[in-house]
C-alpha cells in the first residue's frame, strides 16, 4: 500500500530540518562547503554542483517559507531552485539563463552527506564559444549566524572545455566574482591551475574557516592564557600546528577520516579541558604537560579543518590538492593569529602593570579564573550542542 502524506507530515518535516540544522549550526562553522565541475561546450554550459547537505539545511530552515513539502526530496527540489536563483553565470559579459535538469539525493542526511544539481546554461547563438565565464554566488548570506556572521557558502570549481580539463582547484567564495578563461585552443597537456591564485584563494578561505567558527579561536585562547614568555607561547603554538597540520595532510591522504559527530565533541571537550587546566590545575598548564594536551587535541581540530573542505577538494589533481591544503593551512594559522598575538600582548600588559610581587612574571590569578571561566562554559554550551 502505497505510503499517503498525512497532514502532520509537513509540520513534522519541518521540525525534522529546523532540527538538522540546529545540529549542524552547533558545529560552529558558518561556511558550507561544496564543490563545482563546469563543463564548457559549443553553446552550452553545464554545471555539476556537489552541495553539502549542510548548506541545504540551513536554507530549508530559515528559508522563511511556511510550506516546505511533505518529504525530503521537496527539500532537495527547493534547494535546486535555491540554488539556481543565488548563482549567476555570465558568458563575456552576458548574463545566461539557466535551468536545473537533474537533482541526485544524498545517500545519507548527515552533514557529511552531499546532494548533487545539474544545471544548464544556453549560450546566445551569436556568441557560442565565449572566451570568459564569469561566475558569482551568494548562497545562505542572508541567514545569519550569529549578529554580525552570516552564513556563506564556498565551491571549489573545476572547469573543462569541449571534454578537456582546463583549469582546476579554483575557490567561489561568496560575493567575489571567479572569472574562468575557456581557452578553447590549448592543449588537453594545459597546465590545471593558476597557482598563485589558487594560493591566495585558500589562504583566505583558511582564514575565514577561524574567524567565522569560534571553536578553534576558543582552543587557542585557553591555550595562551597560560603562557609567561614568548618562548612558551612558541612552544604551545607549534605542538597545535604541527598535530593540526599533519592529521589535516593525513585527512587528505584519505588515511584517517573520522564523522563529525566524533571529532566534534572532541574538540568541544578540548577547550573544556584547557579552561579548567587553567583553573584546577594551573600547575600542570605549563611544561610538556601543557605540549601534550596542546598537540593531542590538535590532531582532532587537524580532522575538524577537514571537515567539507576534502569532500569539497575529491576530484582535485593530487598535486593540487596538496598546494590547497598547503595555503588552507597557512590561512589558518594567520586566523589564530589574529586571536594569540593580541591576547599574548594584553596579558604581558597585565602581567607588567601586576603588583605581585612575588611573582611579577604571572598574570593576576583573577584575570585568568575570568577568562578560563568563560571559555570553559562556551566550552559546555558547545559540547552540550555537539552531542546532541
Amino acid at each position: 500500500m502505497p505510503f499517503k502524506p498525512t497532514p502532520m507530515m509537513p509540520w513534522l518535516l519541518r521540525s525534522l530540518i529546523v532540527l538538522q540544522a540546529a545540529a549542524l549550526t552547533a558545529l560552529a562553522h558558518p561556511v558550507a562547503q561544496g564543490a563545482v565541475d563546469l563543463a564548457v561546450r559549443t553553446g552550452v554550459i553545464e554545471v555539476h554542483a556537489r552541495v553539502s547537505n549542510e548548506e541545504a539545511f540551513v536554507a530549508a530552515a530559515f528559508g522563511g517559507k511556511a510550506d516546505v513539502g511533505t518529504t525530503l526530496d521537496d527539500v532537495w527540489q527547493r534547494h535546486g531552485a535555491y540554488l539556481l536563483a543565488h548563482f549567476q553565470v555570465k558568458a563575456d559579459g552576458t548574463p545566461l539563463a539557466g535551468k536545473v535538469t537533474r537533482i541526485t539525493p544524498p545517500v545519507t542526511t548527515t552533514p557529511e552527506g552531499r546532494v548533487t544539481y545539474d544545471l544548464t546554461f544556453a549560450l546566445p547563438p551569436e556568441q557560442p564559444r565565449p572566451e570568459v565565464i564569469v561566475l558569482r554566488q551568494n548562497m545562505l548570506n542572508e541567514f545569519v549566524f550569529a549578529p554580525g556572521n552570516p552564513w556563506e557558502a564556498s565551491y571549489i570549481v573545476s572547469l573543462s572545455v569541449e571534454g578537456r580539463p582546463v583549469q582546476a582547484g579554483r575557490l567561489l567564495a561568496s560575493g567575489r566574482p571567479l572569472a574562468l578563461g575557456c581557452n578553447w585552443a590549448v592543449p588537453a597537456t594545459a597546465p590545471a591551475a593558476d597557482r598563485w591564485t589558487m594560493v591566495c584563494a585558500f589562504v583566505r578561505l583558511g582564514i575565514a574557516h577561524i574567524l567565522g567558527g569560534y571553536d578553534h579561536l576558543l582552543f587557542v585562547a585557553g591555550l595562551v592564557l597560560a603562557v609567561v614568555s614568548l618562548l612558551d607561547l612558541v612552544k604551545v603554538v607549534t605542538a597545535f600546528t604541527v598535530a593540526h597540520t599533519l592529521t589535516l595532510t593525513l585527512a587528505a591522504l584519505d588515511v584517517v577520516r573520522l564523522p563529525g559527530r566524533f571529532v566534534e565533541p572532541m574538540i568541544a571537550a578540548s577547550i573544556v579541558f584547557v579552561a579548567l587546566q587553567n583553573l584546577l590545575a594551573p600547575a600542570r598548564s605549563r611544561g610538556w604537560a601543557r605540549l601534550a594536551v596542546a598537540f593531542g587535541f590538535g590532531l582532532f581540530h587537524g580532522l575538524g579543518f577537514a571537515g567539507g573542505l576534502l569532500a569539497a577538494m575529491e576530484g582535485m589533481p593530487g598535486s593540487t590538492i596538496f598546494t590547497a591544503i598547503a595555503a588552507f593551512s597557512i590561512g589558518v594559522e594567520i586566523g589564530h593569529q589574529f586571536v594569540a598575538l593580541p591576547l599574548f600582548g594584553a596579558l604581558k600588559i597585565m602581567r607588567s602593570a601586576s603588583r605581585q610581587a612575588a611573582d611579577p612574571e604571572r598574570v593576576p590569578r583573577w584575570a585568568i579564573c575570568i577568562g578560563s571561566g568563560v571559555i570553559a562554559t562556551a566550552g559546555m554550551v558547545y559540547l552540550v550542542a555537539a552531542l546532541r
